[in-house]
């Protein structure tokens, strides 16, 4: 549905998107994730046709955004970090608005806009003034008026921000109903929410594209190693003996305490660190060494998105997600 081609964006001397590519098909939730400044507003802008790209193309439905803008724009819904809302409005009478820009008229304006005010929940609310609406409600009208016109693709830069967690919990909600019908990208910087939502996850660093893929595949492919702590009064050449015949030890690294005795990080890639760990404790009851104290580490997909963004010069080849259908295969069933 979108594919996005060496994406370039400077500012002056400093380079916002740094040769981004990557491809999106129909019918997922996608989160774009990354820390604060990262490039993921700039994309989505780029994306969107909202700000021109330095170089590289972007493609919405087989539709470049730069060359074929009014094709290609129809078939997206957007909502800004900051909702271009009339505060002095209501609901109805904005969406009203929105709607007739976008090419609506009479019956059909009608009922657009009371179908997605049904489809976002803010029927209870649709003569109040804008500005008299919590900040929630005031994102669900800025994700009713990216609705109008039914856009195959709906895209959320950080549509969570500023809410309170029963808001947070709402609009999570509502993102997964929309998924069902629309592909939908949001940004965000947590990554938890990212996690509870998403199909697919892109991460960006540093405007480079660092990983994409399932979070499962992240998971597995991008996760840091278990890990195995220790202090034991076994010295270096000691502890490598008695572990030398424990399997899946990808690294040890040791160090002396005050207290004169090793401290030793044990790093694995073995899928159950309990069983490691069990492994570990026998390979010691055979020496006439001592475990004094021992945790687990297991690795986390957190562990993998701090790691990723605060390295992302030394960027990994990112993950390709598989799509389900080519841009030219959804070009063709429109």
């Amino acid at each position: 549905m979108i594919k996005v081609e060496h994406l370039t964006k400077y500012y002056g001397d400093h380079l916002a998107v740094d040769d981004v590519s990557f491809e999106i098909s129909k019918g997922h939730v996608y989160g774009f994730l990354g820390p604060n400044g990262a490039g993921k507003s700039t994309t989505m802008n780029i994306i969107t046709g909202c700000l021109s790209a330095t170089d590289g193309r972007v493609l919405i439905g087989g539709h470049d955004i730069f060359e074929e803008p009014d094709a290609a724009k129809r078939l997206i819904g957007y909502l800004p970090e900051h909702p271009p809302l009339y505060m002095n409005d209501s609901p109805l009478e904005y969406l009203r608005f929105v709607g007739e820009a976008k090419g609506l008229r009479g019956p059909e304006l009608s009922a657009r806009v009371s179908e997605v005010v049904e489809k976002t929940g803010i029927y209870n609310v649709r003569n109040r003034r804008i500005a008299t609406l919590s900040k929630g409600y005031k994102q669900r009208v800025g994700i009713a008026q990216a609705l109008l016109g039914s856009p195959k693709v709906i895209i959320l830069d950080e549509p969570t921000v500023g809410l309170d967690p029963i808001q947070i919990i709402e609009i999570r909600d509502l993102i997964r109903e929309l998924g069902k019908t629309h592909t939908v990208i949001f940004s965000s910087h947590i990554l938890s929410e990212v996690q509870a939502i998403c199909d697919q996850i892109i991460m960006i660093a540093k405007g480079k594209l660092v990983a994409f893929g399932t979070p499962e595949e992240l998971q597995q492919k991008l996760l840091t190693p278990n890990e195995i702590i220790l202090t034991t009064n076994a010295k270096d050449k000691d502890l490598q003996d008695i572990v030398s015949k424990v399997d899946y030890i990808a690294d040890i690294t040791t160090r002396t305490t005050d207290s004169n005795f090793t401290t030793a990080h044990i790093k694995s890639n073995h899928e159950d660190i309990y069983e490691l760990s069990s492994s570990i404790f026998r390979a010691f009851t055979h020496s006439d060494k001592v475990i004094y104290e021992m945790s687990l580490k297991k690795g986390n997909l957190e562990d993998v998105f701090i790691e990723l963004s605060e390295n992302a010069d030394a960027v990994v080849t990112p993950i390709e997600s598989a799509n389900d259908d080519s841009i030219e295969s959804e070009v063709k069933s429109e």
